[in-house]
């Protein structure tokens, strides 16, 4: 193919501030279609990033109809990622859904069954793998410096930033608050990591402590205390079969000091990593204890046209195109975005019953 033709679905804030962008690097690619509720949004990205000609749709179902498209780009809210994915798989796109995968595992593995219905490719957009801190840390892991991970712990926590703007804080529409929008991306990070993503069980309790507050301090202003359904808070305790051990840590709003978000500490039968404040590796050589810090000061190598390679967006966009035009298997596999949606499941199960939440088992 000489061009990947890409259609954009849900042309809102994370297709304006993720993915356009980024597919508009790549030069192997080009949107040809847009796809929003709001037809002015629709025409509006396909003004700034479409080809000549760019068709703009309200309803989905008719981009979905044009044979053209090759991929298609889920960027709605969380509820409805599930049924467009599976409706655009089964319309012979390859699909990159935005995070998270879908509200609950049973959506999710109807998003899996489709793409292997129909041969079609779907990964999940999980950005944060592709950082340079990230992809360090990952190949210090397959290089065997950390042995058997079987510790860790999963950071998205921030002081007072809410998102006030879309439907964030409906519950309904997201299915969750901070857990599913940012906790889901230090489990993303983390379980990555530790390249285990069967878990076994896990506790979990979720806090709308501070939904009601007024004057609030809040990076985006004072949000609507009515609007906001879903937590503020949410913390897990996870179990892998292996025995590995997982703490998962997210709020939008916490009376800390400091935010640290989608980051992850790692400690194995070898050596220790923490991206607390920059990548850290620690360990033991010749009978004493050494600390790390790496450095990603002087710049990385443009690796490809068109793009920076050290900016996540641009690295998952262009790997992702990449897969498509050379067949390859996704950077993110959908198996183990299932893996993520089964534990923030479960917390939330969890949080609900007050009792742990058991993983393919009796419960």
């Amino acid at each position: 193919m000489d061009k990947v033709r890409v259609g954009i679905i849900g042309c809102g804030g994370i297709a304006n501030g993720k993915h356009m962008p980024s597919l508009a690097q790549v030069k192997e690619c080009e949107m040809v279609a847009f796809c929003d509720l709001i037809e002015e949004k629709a025409k509006a990205a396909a003004k700034k990033f479409g080809i000549e000609g760019a068709k703009v749709y309200t309803d989905y179902k008719e981009l979905l109809a044009d044979k053209s498209i090759d991929v298609v780009h889920v960027c709605t809210p969380n509820r409805s990622h599930s049924f467009i994915t599976v409706d655009a798989l089964e319309a012979g796109k390859h699909v990159m859904c935005e995070k998270p995968m879908a509200i609950n595992s049973a959506e999710a593995q109807k998003m899996i069954d489709a793409a292997k219905r129909t041969g079609k490719k779907l990964t999940i957009g999980y950005q944060n793998r592709h950082r340079p801190d990230s992809l360090f840390m990952k190949q210090e892991a397959l290089d065997g410096t950390f042995g058997e991970i079987y510790y860790a712990k999963a950071i998205a926590l921030r002081r007072r930033a809410v998102p006030t703007w879309g439907v964030f804080l409906n519950e309904y529409e997201q299915g969750g608050g901070p857990l599913i929008d940012i906790g889901t991306h230090a489990l993303d990070l983390t379980l990555w990591m530790m390249d285990n993503y069967k878990p076994k069980y896990c506790v979990g309790t979720t806090y709308h402590k501070l939904n009601k507050d007024t004057e609030t301090g809040n990076a985006w202003g004072d949000w609507d205390t009515e609007a906001f359904t879903v937590e503020d808070s949410a913390f897990g305790f996870v179990v892998m079969e292996n025995g590995a051990t997982i703490n998962l840590e997210s709020s939008w709003a916490l009376n800390k000091r400091g935010s640290k978000e989608a980051i992850t500490t790692i400690c194995g039968t070898k050596g220790g990593a923490d991206m607390l404040d920059g990548l850290t590796l620690n360990g033991v050589r010749h009978g004493r204890k050494f600390t790390t810090k790496i450095s990603f000061d002087a710049g990385g190598v443009d690796f490809y046209d068109g793009g920076n390679s050290d900016d996540p967006a641009f690295r998952e966009a262009k790997l992702w195109i990449d897969a498509v035009i050379n067949d390859k298997e996704p950077f993110v596999l959908p198996e183990q975005a299932f893996a993520i949606t089964q534990i923030l499941e479960g917390i939330y199960e969890s949080a609900k019953t007050g009792k742990a939440f058991y993983f393919n088992e009796e419960k």
